[in-house]
């Protein structure tokens, strides 16, 4: 693959595999705990004006990941891995930003009646379950990548990709159904 010249080293595999699971484990625990009383942080920081970045940074990553996808199925691989590394920052970003929130601010309720409460519910359901579960996913993909091996890398991401993206763009439009209600 042309640019991408990492050679599998096990020592850096290893490391990142451990460190994979610590973020992961962290991360997770992080947001099971977020919404609790018992763990929010009191501030005079109102940290609303967080939500709309939120949707916004989703929005991009969103884009940003059809560009990734574009630029390998044109086997322009460097191309590829600017967009998501760009990808990851922006959800790494995203997620720090997503924690504090949550961490500082109470949870809005969806105000609407009728059915579209079911397609909000639904959409929030998958978003969380799928965000949740893809987390770790996405970091093994990206440092398959990383170290080398790109066929244990594309046969992850045949399926992670998807996931990502569906996080990606169910999390503007979970922002916009809830945006009346804040």
């Amino acid at each position: 693959m042309e640019g991408l010249h990492f050679k599998t080293k096990p020592h850096l595999e290893r490391t990142l595999n451990i460190l994979t699971v610590i973020i992961s484990i962290v991360v997770l625990t992080a947001v099971v705990l977020m919404d609790r009383p018992e763990y929010k942080i009191q501030t005079d920081i109102d940290f609303t004006f967080l939500a709309p970045i939120h949707a916004t940074i989703n929005g991009i990553v969103a884009i940003i990941l059809i560009a990734a996808l574009y630029f390998v199925k044109q086997k322009q691989y460097d191309k590829h891995r600017l967009a998501i590394n760009a990808a990851f920052v922006g959800s790494a970003l995203f997620l720090i930003s997503y924690v504090v929130y949550h961490f500082t601010t109470d949870a809005t309720l969806f105000c609407k009646e009728g059915n579209i409460r079911y397609l909000y519910f639904f959409l929030l359901i998958t978003h969380i379950v799928l965000a949740a579960f893809i987390f770790p996913f996405i970091l093994i993909t990206y440092t398959r990548a990383f170290v080398g091996k790109f066929a244990v890398h594309k046969r992850l991401a045949r399926w992670v990709f998807p996931i990502w993206f569906y996080v990606a763009v169910t999390g503007p439009i979970l922002y916009l159904m809830l945006r009346p209600c804040y």
